[in-house]
């Protein structure tokens, strides 16, 4: 099989491309480690400010025990053109009120499945990258994304 020749990038699109892909995806996939087994599931980001993700989740669920052992996450997003974006960083609670509002005011869902923001079982994680990585469809090679640093929230952490 030959190796793809897809079209080169310009280093100037990669930030636009990738936040592209992030936008086009609606259930990335996260990646958590259970100990010695690493655990992928699709997730459903609550909030994007750039590529600091957020994601609710039920204190019940597994990725809750798995995130409190280690905060180490991986989230990738593929778009219909099978292009590829994936957030490495580490995953925090949200504690500020403000930011909870606004994500529950945002989420009819949550609203209709959880009752109240105050319902002990949600808990939001904020996933704050350390790289964030960029692959046209199946080229079989990545491209560091220039994002800077994570974006400054109107809701400080």
């Amino acid at each position: 099989m030959l190796k793809p020749h897809p079209k080169p990038i310009e280093p100037a699109r990669l930030l636009d491309l990738a936040k592209a892909v992030v936008a086009a995806d609606r259930f990335p996939q996260l990646a958590t480690v259970d100990r010695d087994q690493p655990r992928v599931r699709p997730v459903s980001p609550v909030r994007t400010e750039g590529f600091t993700i957020y994601v609710a989740n039920l204190r019940s669920y597994q990725k809750t025990a798995e995130i409190a052992a280690n905060p180490k996450v991986e989230l990738c997003y593929v778009d219909e053109g099978h292009n590829q974006v994936r957030i490495t960083g580490r995953a925090g609670v949200v504690t500020e009120r403000p930011l909870l509002e606004a994500i529950w005011n945002d989420n009819p869902l949550l609203r209709q499945y959880l009752g109240s923001l105050d319902n002990p079982e949600l808990i939001v994680y904020r996933i704050t990258p350390n790289r964030v990585r960029y692959m046209q469809e199946w080229a079989l090679e990545y491209y560091e994304v220039p994002y800077g640093e994570p974006p400054a929230s109107e809701y400080p952490a």
